[in-house]
């Protein structure tokens, strides 16, 4: 019976070991923000408080090598990426533009600008801001990518100096005009015809 008792636990543990090894794993964290270096050093043309328009106005990005970092640390450093990012102003209950210091689940940097290719003596980047950029308060993030693509250092230019973009309504100036002198033709037209039918009715 005892070695019946043992065969039954250690066919349970068998059981057990290959349950778990069926699991998927737990997801890995992903890079933290707060733990990357400001190895860069980044800036944007546009200045606090100033309002660029959406499908007009231009954003001049510059990155280079933070000058306090000892010589080698660019190193693993192969491409740099640039996104544009929500201020605090513009996430203010909008759950789905949120920061996150976990940067797989950051909502704050959603629009990619460019990603070019690390160089030491740093690079620029000429960028129109998009038609489907939406208003609001922004700033510009730079992050340092090694050859497997992930964040390994980064600088930023706000959210402290945060510009503003005025986005797209989808409403064009033209057609404002255009309603509001259709409106004005209607309006003038109705109390025409109420004129001509009390007109009709006192003869």
């Amino acid at each position: 019976m005892a070695t019946q008792g043992g065969v039954v636990v250690s066919a349970s543990l068998l059981l057990v070991l290959l349950l778990g090894a069926c699991l998927p794993a737990p997801a890995a964290a992903g890079v933290l923000l707060s733990k990357l270096p400001k190895a860069l050093a980044v800036t944007a043309s546009a200045k606090s408080g100033q309002v660029l328009h959406a499908g007009v106005d231009k954003l001049t990005v510059t990155w280079s090598l933070n000058t306090s970092e000892p010589a080698g640390t660019d190193a693993a450093y192969k491409n740099v990426k640039v996104n544009l990012c929500y201020a605090p102003a513009s996430q203010k209950d909008r759950g789905w533009r949120k920061s996150n210091d976990d940067l797989s689940k950051d909502k704050a940097c959603q629009f990619k600008l460019t990603q070019q290719a690390y160089a030491a003596a740093g690079g620029n980047f000429e960028y129109t801001v998009a038609r489907d950029i939406p208003t609001g308060s922004y700033y510009v993030r730079a992050y340092a990518l090694d050859a497997s693509g992930t964040q390994v250092a980064y600088d930023q230019t706000g959210p402290d100096a945060a510009f503003d973009v005025a986005g797209i309504t989808g409403i064009h100036g033209s057609i404002k005009v255009a309603a509001g002198v259709f409106s004005a033709f209607s309006v003038a037209a109705l109390a025409f015809f109420f004129v001509i039918e009390n007109r009709k009715k006192n003869k």
